[in-house]
């Protein structure tokens, strides 16, 4: 019987396996892929350290690699296994799945199963890569990335409406930290207020002009966390605040402009930067442009990359986050036509 991939989101998508906890996901994936007779890999990829990373998980974690035995692949179907919180499970209706993750990106993980099972019995050779720590930090990319298996192509799977995308924005997520000296809030000149450090820097990078690419779009910027404090009858003594910026060029001028307009009332770190990427347009597959980020740049030993997948991006991470079952089974389609064309 060929692989169903409806009934495979729907197993997918009642596996919690939010981002440092995709361990159950990754053991139901490599038992499912080799009884469809698939040699499969665990890569073992570490947990960070609880202290520095609340919510980390304590379970094993790992990618899943899996191709047909004895084979080295010329392209390669790949997405993330996590999903952001929080976790609920699928319900359905005729036209949709629904659940964590039912776009973003299991849905996407059962098309792609179910495509390798196609080029596999027509004699094209191709390998399956499901990452962790995609919504977070590409770690499990960065791990595959170590351990290439030679395919001359990767096809990344995003929600992309069924369209092959021509290029995605970058990421670099920000963190600044000020520092203060705390005080009783009737007394603010025997203090210095982290808090208003950090405000008046927020108010300044707010303010920054972002490169602008007319092919892709305007940079944008978000401010995603705040926190510092204790009280409002205490000055703080400490703040931070995290943004992500969605890059469309180098990420160089808008580091050292944040740098220099911050000028030394917070710490400034870059704890992700991930690159713009342009990709070519291959047979009349309809095409977009993504405006978010992809594990692609830190896949880069994997082959040229293309980036598609089923799905709208504009409900994946929210409460009505699903996927369309005609559109699931459409992409299942896609994927053999594309890769089909790209060892041809």
């Amino acid at each position: 019987m060929p692989i169903d991939p409806i009934d495979l989101t729907r197993r997918l998508v009642n596996i919690e396996s939010t981002t440092y906890h995709e361990g159950h996901a990754g053991i139901f994936l490599a038992e499912f892929l080799a009884k469809q007779r698939f040699a499969v890999e665990r890569m073992e990829v570490a947990q960070p350290d609880l202290a520095v990373t609340p919510g980390a998980g304590k379970d094993d974690r790992f990618n899943v690699y899996a191709a047909p035995p004895g084979i080295t692949p010329d392209v390669v179907l790949s997405t993330h296994m996590d999903t952001v919180p929080p976790f609920f499970p699928c319900t359905e209706d005729d036209e949709f799945l629904y659940g964590r993750g039912s776009c973003d990106a299991k849905g996407i993980i059962a098309a792609q199963v179910a495509a390798a099972e196609r080029l596999r019995d027509a004699g094209v050779k191709a390998g399956l890569l499901f990452v962790v720590g995609e919504e977070r930090d590409s770690a499990g990319a960065k791990v595959a990335n170590r351990n290439p298996r030679g395919s001359r192509f990767l096809i990344n799977g995003e929600p992309t409406d069924n369209r092959l995308a021509l290029a995605t924005k970058g990421a670099l997520r920000v963190e600044l930290r000020a520092k203060g000296r705390m005080a009783h809030s009737a007394y603010p000149e025997l203090g210095d207020s982290a808090i208003h450090k950090l405000v008046e820097a927020l108010h300044d990078v707010l303010a920054m002009p972002l490169p602008i690419e007319p092919e892709i779009g305007p940079s944008t910027l978000n401010i995603g966390l705040i926190n510092g404090g204790y009280a409002p009858n205490v000055i703080a003594d400490k703040a931070e605040a995290h943004l992500l910026i969605r890059t469309v060029g180098a990420s160089e001028e808008v580091k050292e402009a944040i740098v220099r307009v911050v000028a030394g009332r917070a710490e400034v770190a870059f704890s992700l930067d991930l690159a713009c990427v342009r990709m070519r347009r291959v047979g009349e597959l309809p095409t977009m442009i993504a405006k978010f980020a992809t594990d692609i740049p830190s896949l880069t030993a994997w082959g040229e990359p293309f980036l598609l997948g089923p799905g709208s991006i504009h409900v994946a991470h929210t409460p009505e986050e699903r996927i369309s079952k005609q559109e699931l089974v459409e992409c299942v389609d896609l994927y053999v036509e594309l890769a089909t064309s790209l060892v041809a």
